[in-house]
């Protein structure tokens, strides 16, 4: 499977500031964030494919695009679950994801299960306006972060949590959705260490 990263946009809030895309292999983008994209002057010549059943598509461009559409209407599957099978069909393994998060927060936990889902296939990464946040591996080091805020999230838990780096540092700990979780932590070193046993991790990293 190849290294070389995607850039997927989907029908979140849509980010401030496009990335610079000249690095990825390949970019895509769901049918709702088809339309913000073209709002922000995105050149979607350079769109390598446009996936949902394009029930939030608007706009009088499919003739114009129209090689670009993957029609998908399994209604049991959401647009972002798509389009990650087609990346995945593709042979790709990192996936950059603008519009996860912001405005309907279901939207967003909504977003995370899918993404765990594909955890163990593809690395994926979410992009918004606040931070980075990513399903962890068992170990994981952050580098230039010293400062910035670091929330560990356990999805729904983690065990044994060590962490190296972090103003509140924790030694083998059991975090759990319903009683113990690790938001709001900072980054006291530029390298920040953390590990976990069991278990599943969101960390979040401030921008």
């Amino acid at each position: 499977m190849s290294n070389k990263k995607a850039l997927l946009f989907i029908n979140g809030v849509p980010p401030k500031h496009l990335p610079e895309f000249d690095d990825y292999e390949l970019i895509a983008c769901s049918d709702g964030a088809f339309h913000y994209l073209k709002q922000k002057n995105f050149p979607v010549g350079k769109l390598d494919f446009i996936s949902g059943d394009f029930d939030s598509h608007t706009g009088n461009d499919d003739e114009i695009y129209e090689e670009k559409f993957i029609y998908t209407p399994d209604q049991e599957k959401t647009d972002f679950e798509k389009s990650l099978e087609i990346i995945k069909e593709k042979g790709l393994k990192k996936v950059h994801i603008y519009g996860g998060s912001g405005g309907e927060m279901d939207h967003f936990l909504g977003n995370l299960t899918v993404a765990f889902h594909f955890k163990d296939d593809l690395e994926i990464t979410f992009f918004d306006e606040y931070s980075t946040y990513f399903f962890s591996p068992k170990k994981l080091v952050l580098e230039n972060v010293k400062g910035k805020m670091i929330s560990l999230y356990p999805f729904p838990i983690a065990e044994s949590v060590a962490t190296n780096g972090l103003n509140w540092s924790l030694n083998k700990e059991k975090l759990e959705i319903t009683s113990r979780i690790g938001t709001r932590n900072f980054a006291v070193e530029d390298l920040v260490s953390i590990e976990f046993q069991e278990g599943d991790l969101v960390v979040f990293v401030e921008k």
